[in-house]
Protein backbone atom coordinates (compact mmCIF):
# COMPACT_ATOMS: atom_id res chain seq x y z
CA UNK A 1 0.00 0.00 0.00
CA UNK A 2 1.26 3.42 -1.12
CA UNK A 3 2.47 5.93 1.68
CA UNK A 4 0.42 9.25 1.33
CA UNK A 5 3.37 11.73 2.74
CA UNK A 6 1.10 14.54 2.59
CA UNK A 7 -2.05 12.39 5.38
CA UNK A 8 1.37 11.77 7.36
CA UNK A 9 1.64 15.92 7.86
CA UNK A 10 -1.91 15.94 8.07
CA UNK A 11 -1.49 18.39 4.74
CA UNK A 12 -3.17 18.92 1.65
CA UNK A 13 -1.35 18.73 -1.50
CA UNK A 14 -1.73 22.31 -2.48
CA UNK A 15 0.32 22.96 0.81
CA UNK A 16 3.23 25.39 0.68
CA UNK A 17 6.82 25.56 2.52
CA UNK A 18 6.05 27.07 5.29
CA UNK A 19 2.69 24.89 5.96
CA UNK A 20 5.12 21.64 5.42
CA UNK A 21 8.04 23.20 8.02
CA UNK A 22 5.09 24.32 10.54
CA UNK A 23 3.84 20.65 10.58
CA UNK A 24 6.38 18.88 10.58
CA UNK A 25 7.69 21.24 13.45
CA UNK A 26 4.00 20.71 15.74
CA UNK A 27 4.09 16.78 14.77
CA UNK A 28 7.27 15.57 15.42
CA UNK A 29 7.43 17.45 18.91
CA UNK A 30 4.51 15.86 19.88
CA UNK A 31 5.76 12.26 18.55
CA UNK A 32 9.02 12.34 19.44
CA UNK A 33 9.57 9.61 21.62
CA UNK A 34 11.57 11.54 24.11
CA UNK A 35 7.89 13.33 24.64
CA UNK A 36 5.96 10.58 23.88
CA UNK A 37 5.36 7.52 25.10
CA UNK A 38 3.00 5.56 23.09
CA UNK A 39 3.86 2.27 21.27
CA UNK A 40 4.04 3.36 18.03
CA UNK A 41 5.28 6.63 18.97
CA UNK A 42 8.94 5.65 17.46
CA UNK A 43 6.86 4.81 13.72
CA UNK A 44 5.41 7.63 14.06
CA UNK A 45 8.23 9.84 14.12
CA UNK A 46 10.05 8.05 11.74
CA UNK A 47 7.16 7.89 9.06
CA UNK A 48 7.19 12.37 9.94
CA UNK A 49 10.58 12.45 9.31
CA UNK A 50 10.82 10.43 6.24
CA UNK A 51 7.29 12.74 4.76
CA UNK A 52 9.31 15.84 5.63
CA UNK A 53 12.42 14.36 3.94
CA UNK A 54 10.50 14.01 0.65
CA UNK A 55 7.87 17.07 0.52
CA UNK A 56 10.85 19.76 1.82
CA UNK A 57 12.89 18.79 -1.66
CA UNK A 58 11.70 20.30 -4.38
CA UNK A 59 12.91 17.99 -6.95
CA UNK A 60 11.73 14.88 -4.92
CA UNK A 61 8.05 16.45 -4.02
CA UNK A 62 7.83 17.27 -8.20
CA UNK A 63 8.49 13.54 -8.56
CA UNK A 64 5.70 12.01 -5.93
CA UNK A 65 3.21 14.78 -7.24
CA UNK A 66 3.52 13.51 -10.59
CA UNK A 67 4.13 10.04 -10.51
CA UNK A 68 3.51 8.75 -6.64
CA UNK A 69 5.52 6.70 -4.31
CA UNK A 70 6.44 3.99 -7.30
CA UNK A 71 8.05 6.49 -8.96
CA UNK A 72 9.87 8.27 -6.41
CA UNK A 73 11.06 4.94 -4.74
CA UNK A 74 11.26 3.21 -8.08
CA UNK A 75 12.69 5.68 -10.44
CA UNK A 76 11.43 7.13 -13.77
CA UNK A 77 12.50 7.70 -17.65
CA UNK A 78 14.77 10.18 -18.54
CA UNK A 79 14.33 11.40 -21.99
CA UNK A 80 13.99 9.31 -24.90
CA UNK A 81 17.91 7.59 -24.16
CA UNK A 82 16.37 4.12 -24.11
CA UNK A 83 15.11 1.75 -21.67
CA UNK A 84 18.36 1.97 -19.51
CA UNK A 85 17.94 5.70 -18.70
CA UNK A 86 15.89 5.98 -15.19
CA UNK A 87 16.71 8.34 -12.30
CA UNK A 88 17.68 6.56 -9.08
CA UNK A 89 14.81 5.51 -6.62
CA UNK A 90 14.47 7.43 -3.61
CA UNK A 91 15.30 5.79 -0.66
CA UNK A 92 15.02 7.32 3.04
CA UNK A 93 18.09 6.99 5.55
CA UNK A 94 15.89 5.83 8.10
CA UNK A 95 17.34 7.97 10.33
CA UNK A 96 14.69 10.40 11.76
CA UNK A 97 16.87 11.85 14.35
CA UNK A 98 19.09 13.28 11.47
CA UNK A 99 15.85 14.66 10.12
CA UNK A 100 15.47 16.35 13.74
CA UNK A 101 18.44 17.23 14.32
CA UNK A 102 19.17 19.09 10.95
CA UNK A 103 15.42 20.72 11.11
CA UNK A 104 16.23 22.03 14.61
CA UNK A 105 19.87 23.16 13.53
CA UNK A 106 21.59 20.48 15.45
CA UNK A 107 20.08 21.26 18.88
CA UNK A 108 17.75 19.12 20.59
CA UNK A 109 14.92 21.14 21.58
CA UNK A 110 13.79 18.46 24.33
CA UNK A 111 17.45 18.31 26.14
CA UNK A 112 16.51 21.29 28.41
CA UNK A 113 13.24 19.99 29.42
CA UNK A 114 14.37 16.41 30.84
CA UNK A 115 16.47 15.51 33.51
CA UNK A 116 19.68 13.46 33.31
CA UNK A 117 17.24 10.26 34.76
CA UNK A 118 14.82 11.15 31.88
CA UNK A 119 12.11 12.84 34.25
CA UNK A 120 9.81 16.00 32.91
CA UNK A 121 10.18 19.22 34.59
CA UNK A 122 7.97 22.14 34.85
CA UNK A 123 8.74 25.20 32.56
CA UNK A 124 7.17 28.83 33.49
CA UNK A 125 7.00 29.40 29.66
CA UNK A 126 4.02 26.79 28.65
CA UNK A 127 6.55 23.83 28.52
CA UNK A 128 7.28 22.42 24.65
CA UNK A 129 5.18 25.36 23.18
CA UNK A 130 6.61 28.13 25.26
CA UNK A 131 9.98 30.01 25.16
CA UNK A 132 11.69 27.81 26.78
CA UNK A 133 14.73 28.47 28.64
CA UNK A 134 18.00 30.23 26.88
CA UNK A 135 21.25 28.38 26.76
CA UNK A 136 24.72 28.72 25.24
CA UNK A 137 26.94 25.51 24.10
CA UNK A 138 30.63 25.31 25.04
CA UNK A 139 32.92 27.24 23.19
CA UNK A 140 34.85 25.75 20.30
CA UNK A 141 38.19 25.67 20.39
CA UNK A 142 40.71 25.80 17.47
CA UNK A 143 44.33 25.69 17.21
CA UNK A 144 45.78 28.96 15.23
CA UNK A 145 49.31 27.81 13.72
CA UNK A 146 51.87 30.82 13.97
CA UNK A 147 55.44 31.25 13.05
CA UNK A 148 57.82 32.95 15.19
CA UNK A 149 58.52 35.75 12.31
CA UNK A 150 54.43 36.45 12.65
CA UNK A 151 54.65 36.94 16.16
CA UNK A 152 58.02 39.08 15.92
CA UNK A 153 56.65 41.63 13.62
CA UNK A 154 52.39 40.71 14.28
CA UNK A 155 50.35 39.41 11.58
CA UNK A 156 46.58 39.59 10.08
CA UNK A 157 45.16 35.75 9.80
CA UNK A 158 41.97 35.09 8.18
CA UNK A 159 40.32 31.92 9.28
CA UNK A 160 37.09 30.10 7.53
CA UNK A 161 34.77 28.90 9.27
CA UNK A 162 31.27 27.06 8.19
CA UNK A 163 28.23 27.68 10.68
CA UNK A 164 24.58 27.00 10.60
CA UNK A 165 22.56 29.96 10.53
CA UNK A 166 19.12 30.21 11.20
CA UNK A 167 16.51 30.74 7.91
CA UNK A 168 13.89 33.69 8.61
CA UNK A 169 11.69 31.27 9.32
CA UNK A 170 12.92 30.79 12.65
CA UNK A 171 12.57 27.08 12.46
CA UNK A 172 15.04 26.06 9.60
CA UNK A 173 18.93 26.34 9.30
CA UNK A 174 21.15 26.45 6.23
CA UNK A 175 25.12 26.21 6.80
CA UNK A 176 27.24 29.09 5.54
CA UNK A 177 30.75 30.21 5.45
CA UNK A 178 32.15 33.06 7.12
CA UNK A 179 35.69 34.94 7.34
CA UNK A 180 37.15 35.68 11.32
CA UNK A 181 39.81 38.10 10.78
CA UNK A 182 42.59 37.69 13.95
CA UNK A 183 44.91 40.62 14.01
CA UNK A 184 47.85 38.78 15.75
CA UNK A 185 49.62 41.49 17.50
CA UNK A 186 53.64 41.38 18.31
CA UNK A 187 54.54 39.74 21.75
CA UNK A 188 51.94 37.36 21.55
CA UNK A 189 52.97 33.85 23.04
CA UNK A 190 52.21 30.30 23.24
CA UNK A 191 48.76 29.83 24.31
CA UNK A 192 47.20 33.01 23.81
CA UNK A 193 43.49 32.89 23.22
CA UNK A 194 41.07 34.93 20.81
CA UNK A 195 37.58 34.26 21.40
CA UNK A 196 34.50 35.55 18.57
CA UNK A 197 31.30 35.98 20.88
CA UNK A 198 28.74 33.50 19.26
CA UNK A 199 30.24 32.64 15.84
CA UNK A 200 28.69 29.03 16.30
CA UNK A 201 25.89 27.21 15.33
CA UNK A 202 22.81 28.95 15.37
CA UNK A 203 19.29 26.95 16.57
CA UNK A 204 15.89 27.73 18.37
CA UNK A 205 16.18 27.89 22.18
CA UNK A 206 20.41 28.47 22.52
CA UNK A 207 22.65 31.09 22.29
CA UNK A 208 25.42 30.37 19.67
CA UNK A 209 28.79 28.90 21.04
CA UNK A 210 31.42 31.38 20.84
CA UNK A 211 34.54 30.75 18.98
CA UNK A 212 38.20 30.73 20.48
CA UNK A 213 41.49 30.38 18.39
CA UNK A 214 44.23 29.19 20.76
CA UNK A 215 47.81 30.20 19.42
CA UNK A 216 50.57 27.88 18.96
CA UNK A 217 54.17 28.43 17.99
CA UNK A 218 55.39 26.97 14.91
CA UNK A 219 58.93 25.19 15.41
CA UNK A 220 61.46 27.81 14.25
CA UNK A 221 64.79 26.23 12.31
CA UNK A 222 67.23 28.92 14.78
CA UNK A 223 65.69 29.76 17.51
CA UNK A 224 63.71 28.84 20.80
CA UNK A 225 61.60 30.87 22.11
CA UNK A 226 61.08 31.00 26.13
CA UNK A 227 58.93 33.96 27.32
CA UNK A 228 60.61 37.04 25.78
CA UNK A 229 63.67 35.65 25.01
CA UNK A 230 65.23 33.68 22.21
CA UNK A 231 67.11 31.27 22.37
CA UNK A 232 70.33 30.08 19.93
CA UNK A 233 72.61 27.49 19.63
CA UNK A 234 75.92 28.23 18.07
CA UNK A 235 78.47 25.22 17.49
CA UNK A 236 82.01 26.07 18.09
CA UNK A 237 85.21 24.08 17.98
CA UNK A 238 86.87 22.93 21.17
CA UNK A 239 89.39 25.28 20.18
CA UNK A 240 87.56 27.92 19.87
CA UNK A 241 85.71 27.87 23.04
CA UNK A 242 88.51 28.00 24.83
CA UNK A 243 90.51 31.28 22.98
CA UNK A 244 87.74 32.92 21.83
CA UNK A 245 85.59 33.67 18.64
CA UNK A 246 82.62 35.52 16.79
CA UNK A 247 79.43 34.31 16.49
CA UNK A 248 77.03 35.44 13.46
CA UNK A 249 73.57 35.31 13.99
CA UNK A 250 70.81 36.18 11.43
CA UNK A 251 67.79 37.70 13.42
CA UNK A 252 64.46 37.45 12.57
CA UNK A 253 63.95 40.88 11.06
CA UNK A 254 66.93 39.82 8.94
CA UNK A 255 70.16 41.15 10.07
CA UNK A 256 73.39 40.13 11.02
CA UNK A 257 74.81 39.95 14.26
CA UNK A 258 78.47 39.26 14.99
CA UNK A 259 78.79 38.78 18.38
CA UNK A 260 82.60 38.23 19.89
CA UNK A 261 83.03 35.63 22.53
CA UNK A 262 86.17 36.51 24.37
CA UNK A 263 84.91 34.49 27.35
CA UNK A 264 86.39 30.76 27.85
CA UNK A 265 82.93 28.96 26.54
CA UNK A 266 82.23 25.91 29.15
CA UNK A 267 79.03 23.71 28.40
CA UNK A 268 76.92 25.62 30.48
CA UNK A 269 78.29 29.53 29.37
CA UNK A 270 75.48 31.24 27.74
CA UNK A 271 76.36 34.54 25.80
CA UNK A 272 73.02 37.35 26.61
CA UNK A 273 72.55 39.97 24.03
CA UNK A 274 69.92 42.18 25.35
CA UNK A 275 67.48 43.81 23.15
CA UNK A 276 67.41 41.04 21.02
CA UNK A 277 64.63 38.97 21.65
CA UNK A 278 60.92 39.10 21.31
CA UNK A 279 59.02 42.05 21.24
CA UNK A 280 57.19 42.97 24.56
CA UNK A 281 53.28 42.79 24.62
CA UNK A 282 52.99 45.76 27.06
CA UNK A 283 55.20 47.74 24.76
CA UNK A 284 57.05 46.30 21.08
CA UNK A 285 59.33 48.80 21.36
CA UNK A 286 61.29 47.26 23.90
CA UNK A 287 62.72 43.28 23.68
CA UNK A 288 63.88 40.03 25.37
CA UNK A 289 66.96 39.32 25.00
CA UNK A 290 69.05 36.86 22.78
CA UNK A 291 70.47 34.11 24.79
CA UNK A 292 73.30 32.27 22.98
CA UNK A 293 74.28 28.78 24.09
CA UNK A 294 77.30 26.25 22.49
CA UNK A 295 77.42 23.58 21.78
CA UNK A 296 81.16 22.59 21.55
CA UNK A 297 82.71 19.72 19.00
CA UNK A 298 85.13 18.10 20.75
CA UNK A 299 88.25 16.77 18.21
CA UNK A 300 87.59 12.94 17.14
CA UNK A 301 91.29 12.16 17.47
CA UNK A 302 94.76 14.22 18.09
CA UNK A 303 97.99 13.41 17.03
CA UNK A 304 101.15 12.99 19.23
CA UNK A 305 102.09 16.11 18.47
CA UNK A 306 99.14 17.97 19.27
CA UNK A 307 98.35 15.93 23.00
CA UNK A 308 102.48 17.29 23.71
CA UNK A 309 101.66 21.07 22.96
CA UNK A 310 98.21 20.51 24.68
CA UNK A 311 100.03 18.95 27.59
CA UNK A 312 102.68 21.77 27.71
CA UNK A 313 99.24 25.00 27.24
CA UNK A 314 96.76 23.31 29.50
CA UNK A 315 98.75 21.23 31.96
CA UNK A 316 102.10 22.61 32.97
Amino acid sequence: MGQDYYAVLELGRNATDADIKKAYRLLALENHPQKCKEPLAQERFRLLAEAYDVLSDPVRRGIYDRFGEEGLKGGIPVGSDGEDAWTAGYVFHNNPDKVFKEFFGGHNPFAEFFTKDGLEVTLPFGGLHGRGVMKQDPPMVWDLHVSLEDLFFGCTKKMKISHRVMNEDGQTSTIRDKILIIDVQPGWKQGTRVTFEKEGDQGPNIIPSDITFVVQEKPHPRFKRTNDDLIYVASIPLGKALIGCTVDVRTLDGRLLSIPINDIVHPTYCKVVPGEGMPLLEDPRRRGDLLIHFNICFPKRLTPDKKVLLRRALLS
